[in-house]
Order: C-alpha cells, then structure tokens, then sequence
C-alpha cells in the first residue's frame, strides 16, 4: 500500500453509509481488484469516529506490515469488542452495574478533550492530546478502578518520560472529572511517579561532527527504506532550519535560482499551519553553487505550484514530527490483538547502535549548523538571523568571535 501512518487523514476511508446511516470503512489494497468494506454499526458521533479511526489505523498497519487479513474477520466490529459509549444513543452509560466510577479512563479523556479544546491551540490538542488518547487506547484496561495496574503496566512497557507524562495528564483530567462532579474521586491523585532528570543545556544544544553529519546523510541516502528522506535530512543540516518550517516550506518560498530562501510558518504535519517560533519572517541565502542551491534546483520539479509543500512523505502527505522521529529514530507496530509491539531502528539510531555517531534528536541538525557555522568565522548577529534566533541564544551556545562574508559559507 505504501501509506505511511504517521500521516493519514483523520477520516481517510471512513464514510457514512446512505442506506444505514452507520458509519463504515472502505478502501482498497494493492494487490487486490476488489474494494473492500468493514461495517461499524457506530453512528456518526465525534466518539465513534475515534473508535473506527483506531481500528482503520489497525488494518492500515496490518497492510503495511504485509500480513492483511483479506477475509477481514480479524477486523470486524462485535457488539463485545465496541465501548458501551458506541452503543449508547445518548449519555455515557456505565461500563459494569454497580460500578464505583460511572466512566471509563476514554470517555473522560473525550470529555476533558472537548472541555479543554475551547481554551487551548488547536496544534496541541491535535498533537499532545491525540497522542495520549492513543496511549489510553493501548490500556490493557481502561477502567478507573484500575489505576494501580494502568501504572504498573505503563511503567512497564513504556519510557520513564511517557509514563510520566501520561499519568500526569491523567491525574488532571480525573481532578477535572471530580471537580465537576462526574466521578467521585480522583485514582490517579497518589500515583505519581518521580519526574525524568531533565538533560542538561549541555546535553540539550550538542552537536554532531561534520565528519557525523556527512555520515548520516551518506546513511540516509544509501538505506533502501528511508532514503526518500534524505532530501529533507540535508536541508536541515545545511540551513539549520527548524523541522516544523521546513514541514511548512512551498516552492513559492524559494527563489527562482533557489539561492533565497523564505521562511515565514510551521506546520505540524496536520495542515496547522502557523507563524515561526518567533513570529519573525527571515530570508536564508545561500551561495551560488552551494550543495543547498544544486539540491533544492535538482529536487525542483519541472512544472509546480507556488503553494507545493517541498518535502512530503513517501506517500505523498505532509511530514510531521512522528514521521521523522520514525525514520530517524525507531518506528513501532503495535498489534492490538497479539499485543505485541514491533520495533525497527531509524537511521540514526542504527548508526548510534552500530558505533558509528552520537545519538541526538532531529533538533541536533539545528545545533549543528549554528556551532559549525560559529567555528567556520561567521559573526552571531549573522547566525541568529538566518536560523531565527537571538544573538543571546547564539552567543550562549555557538559563540566564535570572528567576521566573514555576509553570504553562507557551504561548509
């Protein structure tokens, strides 16, 4: 199929049937002639779209991963596999008779999405809150009575720093629910775990070697599954452009010789487009006959739009920050019905592994442009200015104190 996950339209495949008024899956996989068709029984409420998005994301996965079951009985929605708040027209009924909690962990998570969703930027709730929405559909259980073990196994099968994260959201979102009186108390209130160390500036603004950069973007080029991306990797290295512009560069951004380059937004990877960090438009010139000019002229194609994002994904969509940190650090498969989490290192990852560089996130590109370009004599106030930043910022982390031309060196 060759989609990528990570960049899949919210309602990609999912439809409203006419005749039912319920809402269903269909698609097609290469390979196959025949369209294929999963029926929900779910109406169409923002709550079941996220129930039939987690299972369309299932088959999407299954797809990729080569083992798609064509008879799609491993897909199809049983009355005892849907949330009671599928089935439900109205309310939120409660999971069990009796129960202490008259809401699960996901109904309160969609109702504190909501309630908060009016106060805060629409980027976070499509990143921060979707991505533990996730996490809690991962749950082996979602019942409140069940925090003590929802800490346990998150403790157990994720990071020290997601743990943290999740049960800190959790712990707001239940003071949220008993603050407003719909449950109780609140479980998660004394199961706090210990906050991860914070890495040092040190750590926080290193850099690699040039002798790392060229390797990696050698490795980039050369691997048969992320190679796609080694356009993107160069960019980042050779214009110290943050990842989340670069997400949102147009060929309109570029000049017709490609040595002027605009930027002016970011973009997350779910079409959010916004000013930079700083709110601040700058230009980045590079030199004619600079490996930047010749790449971004050779990637250019013959015929564009102005409005053409420049780098998308091997499936054609907008890159976000899980695409990238996929294809360079770790790409994970969950099997929701083995329950098995499948694990394939990035290419940077892989070469950290093998010996080869240091391991340092995507933003390490950034760091590695501003230090190289300090020691190769360029000033601060020239540094700051081409990768948006202040010179207070560049003479804390990057200073060399020297003067050269004005125009970017192709170091």
């Amino acid at each position: 199929m060759g989609q990528d996950l990570f960049d899949m339209d919210d309602d990609k495949w999912i439809a409203v049937d006419k005749r039912s008024n319920k809402l269903i899956i269909r698609f097609r996989v290469s390979g196959y002639r025949k369209q294929f068709f999963v029926a929900t029984r779910l109406k169409d409420t923002k709550r079941n779209r996220e129930i039939v998005r987690s299972r369309r994301d299932a088959i999407a996965t299954d797809i990729s991963l080569g083992r798609f079951d064509a008879t799609l009985e491993s897909y199809q929605f049983r009355a005892s596999a849907i949330a009671p708040a599928a089935l439900a027209p109205a309310a939120l009924v409660r999971e069990k008779p009796q129960a202490k909690y008259q809401y699960n962990l996901q109904q309160l998570w969609e109702r504190y999405t909501d309630f908060q969703s009016c106060q805060l930027e629409k980027t976070t709730i499509l990143t921060e809150y979707r991505a533990i929405a996730n996490l809690i559909n991962q749950l082996p259980t979602r019942s409140l009575e069940d925090a003590s073990k929802i800490r346990e196994w998150v403790l157990g099968n994720r990071s020290h720093y997601v743990s943290w994260n999740l049960l800190n959201c959790l712990n707001r979102c239940c003071t949220w629910a008993s603050e407003s009186d719909l449950i109780p108390e609140n479980p998660f209130q004394k199961l706090k775990i210990q906050k991860p160390k914070k890495s040092s500036d040190d750590d926080d603004h290193r850099a690699f070697t040039l002798e790392q950069r060229d390797l990696i973007i050698e490795a980039f080029e050369q691997d048969s599954l992320h190679s796609h991306y080694s356009s993107l990797v160069k960019f980042l290295f050779w214009s110290g452009c943050r990842p989340g512009e670069a997400f949102a560069l147009t060929w309109g951004d570029i000049s017709d010789d490609c040595c002027r380059i605009t930027i002016s937004k970011s973009c997350n990877g779910h079409r959010v487009k916004k000013g930079t960090k700083n709110g601040k438009k700058r230009v980045f010139p590079c030199q004619v006959g600079s490996r930047l000019q010749q790449m971004l002229l050779s990637d250019r194609p013959r015929s564009y739009n102005s409005s053409d994002l420049i780098f998308l994904s091997k499936a054609g969509r907008p890159i976000n920050s899980g695409i990238m940190f996929a294809f360079w650090s770790e790409w994970r498969s969950e099997n929701v019905y083995k329950r098995k989490v499948y694990k394939y290192a990035g290419v940077v990852k892989k070469l950290s592994e093998e010996g080869k560089v240091i391991y340092l996130k995507p933003y390490a590109t950034r760091h590695t442009f501003a230090t190289w370009a300090i020691s190769s004599g360029i000033t601060p106030d020239k540094v700051a200015l081409w990768i948006g930043d202040t010179v207070e910022t560049v003479l804390k982390y990057y200073c060399h104190p020297e003067i050269v031309n004005a125009e970017c060196p192709d170091f």
